[in-house]
């Protein structure tokens, strides 16, 4: 139920969902700085983060 949920947090806020799911780190600046390159990017790569295990 918890992916479930961050799943759906990565269409709206992608670098919330990676900081949920890996803590505070880098991946957290990347999912950030692609989120403000293009929401897309952003997206893409919190889906990959969240769904990775």
């Amino acid at each position: 139920m918890r992916k479930v949920l961050l799943i759906i947090l990565c269409f709206f806020f992608p670098f919330v969902a990676v900081l949920i799911h890996d803590g505070l780190g880098l991946k957290v600046l990347w999912a950030f700085l692609l989120q403000l390159l293009g929401h897309v990017p952003g997206v893409i790569y919190g889906l990959y983060r969240v769904t990775r295990d």
